[in-house]
């Protein structure tokens, strides 16, 4: 066919009627007034050969950094590779987050170009460190690209783009993270209706907004990404944002329609996530490309301007707060001897399950018994002298109604002495608290899901009041609000998380122990270790843990001991 120059990569029997080509066969223009006005009606939309041939042109007229790599470079680097036939099962480099690489249509063989392609990047650009929408964009241009090589080209100058208030790609977590929160603004600001459903049904609105991008750059299907890439090309990266704003209006209308009305019922954001995904996945069978594309740009007073100012005022957010980078704990595994190990609470199976959650420093460690209400009674006193001493300390507890849960404790006990016999909150962002049985799950540190919520004034000896006596903030000092303005994002209040009392880790006196503060405690424990209460707390931003109300069957702590250690 008369595209197969640009076309080499391509499954045509899945094009559709991109398959056939019509309309003109060329564009003669150098007024970028005019440019964006035939980018916008689909001038090169009918005719794939034409459609690659002005890519081309775009791409190669980005302003770059002095040095970036072309296509020769991939052939050098790549040598005869390029004549071996590349591989599906190389992995993607850890920057892009996960993110699959989508078919767009694509041969099977294209796929694994393109992870040679986008590992090639990767080589090529050591400062990227967070940039999940590679896959999808390297996807893309593999359509349009005669090979390998040229589609590397076209990639490195996107992400080499050096024009001053010119964003294509976002490279950092700084970035895309500040991008999330500028899509929040945007949205309370520019389709009010649909946020606020947003923000009735999902428990973290930031969370949803987290996949705005990937909307648009991976789930949206290829005849409909094709028409948004023809005017992203052109006018950059504000595009995105639109097209993210006009499909949560459309998810809105969906939503409406199949409920019968918005509906509020309020679910675990990973269910919006995914309802969302497969909403934007199957919505040519409601909204067509052009569509789409008329809601997007019909948003009156969306500039470039609003968005950049809101940009850089959430990314000075995060850096106030020091965070630049997205934070990971690497699961580890126990080597744990069953002969050896004994708990009435958890079966060897459980703790390693345990052990993989636990910061990775601890890996050759082994579980060693401190303390158990069956051997040692049911006394505080005698709790805090088995585990003073040991840091850090593992709390396993069973209910007498049969439910598992417990705690990681990254400080040691006597800590607790600094406040005297006053209930005051010591421990650090490693702590969390867990459940294992009726099901399995952990709830880390909430900061550590959200860090635009660590206060800039860090408090972590925050005092709370020991359980039943109530005071207007649920027996919790709060924080005094840090000065200095937040980012639009977040003193707009747009998600379901209180960002008080989001440091509040564990505490304890002669009457109780605690783990967990901020509107609620994740576990309290009386001074005879048989009565507790689990609810939610802002720290770990968790569901109760058990019945809220519950007796202790059994209570054990575990200490780490090196295994290394003579």
């Amino acid at each position: 066919m008369a595209e197969e120059d640009y076309g080499s990569f391509v499954d045509w029997n899945q094009m559709g009627d991109l398959a056939k080509s019509s309309g003109p066969t060329k564009v003669d223009c150098q007024d970028l007034k005019v440019f964006k006005q035939m980018a916008r009606q689909g001038y090169w939309a009918k005719n794939h050969k034409l459609r690659a041939q002005v890519y081309q042109q775009l791409i190669k007229a980005i302003p770059c950094r002095t040095v970036t790599p072309d296509a020769e470079v991939y052939r050098d680097i790549m040598g005869n590779a390029a004549t071996k036939k590349p591989s599906a099962h190389i992995p993607l480099p850890e920057f892009v987050d996960g993110s699959p690489l989508p078919r767009y249509c694509l041969k099977a063989e294209a796929v694994a170009s393109a992870h040679q392609i986008i590992n090639c990047v990767a080589g090529q650009f050591p400062d990227i460190s967070h940039c999940p929408s590679l896959p999808a964009v390297t996807s893309l241009l593999l359509h349009f690209s005669v090979d390998e090589a040229q589609c590397f080209e076209l990639v490195s100058r996107m992400l080499a783009c050096n024009e001053p208030g010119k964003r294509l790609l976002d490279q950092t977590f700084l970035a895309y993270e500040s991008s999330c929160m500028t899509f929040g603004d945007l949205a309370n600001k520019y389709c009010t209706a649909a946020h606020k459903m947003i923000v009735a049904t999902a428990q973290d609105v930031l969370e949803v907004y987290s996949d705005w991008q990937r909307w648009v750059l991976g789930d949206l299907p290829f005849s409909h990404m094709v028409r948004i890439l023809d005017i992203y090309l052109v006018e950059g990266y504000k595009v995105l944002f639109r097209v993210a704003i006009a499909l949560l209006k459309f998810y809105r209308k969906h939503k409406a329609e199949a409920q019968g009305g918005p509906g509020n019922q309020q679910q675990d954001s990973s269910k919006v996530k995914e309802d969302i995904q497969a909403f934007v996945k199957g919505i040519a069978s409601t909204v067509t490309p052009e569509k789409l594309l008329e809601k997007a740009f019909s948003i009156r007073m969306f500039s470039r301007k609003e968005i950049t100012l809101l940009q850089l005022t959430n990314e000075k957010s995060l850096q106030q707060k020091g965070i630049t980078v997205k934070q990971k704990r690497r699961n580890v595994q126990l080597a744990l001897n069953p002969d050896t190990f004994s708990s009435e609470i958890v079966s060897a199976k459980e703790m390693r399950d345990i052990w993989s959650w636990i910061p990775e420093r601890f890996a050759l460690c082994q579980p060693q018994l401190l303390f158990t209400t069956s051997t040692h009674g049911c006394s505080l006193t005698r709790f805090y002298s088995h585990c003073e001493g040991y840091e850090p300390t593992l709390l396993l507890i069973r209910t007498t109604d049969g439910d598992v849960c417990g705690a990681f404790l990254s400080t040691d006990w006597e800590e607790r002495k600094r406040g005297g016999n006053k209930l005051s909150f010591f421990g650090t962002g490693e702590c969390f608290v867990f459940r294992l049985k009726p099901e399995m799950e952990r709830f880390e540190w909430v900061v550590i899901r959200h860090p635009e919520l660590a206060s800039s004034n860090k408090t972590q000896e925050d005092t709370a009041s020991p359980e039943g006596q109530n005071s207007d903030n649920n027996g919790l000092q709060q924080p005094e609000k840090p000065a200095g303005g937040l980012s639009p994002f977040l003193s707009a209040r747009h998600f379901n998380l209180n960002s008080k009392n989001t440091s509040m880790f564990m505490a304890g006196n002669f009457d109780s122990i605690i783990v967990g503060g901020g509107d609620g405690n994740a576990l309290y424990i009386d001074s005879e270790l048989n009565h507790g209460r689990a609810g939610r707390c802002a720290t770990f931003d968790n569901p109760p843990l058990c019945a809220e109300s519950f007796q202790v069957a059994l209570l054990e702590v575990w200490g780490f001991q090196d295994a290394m250690a003579p």
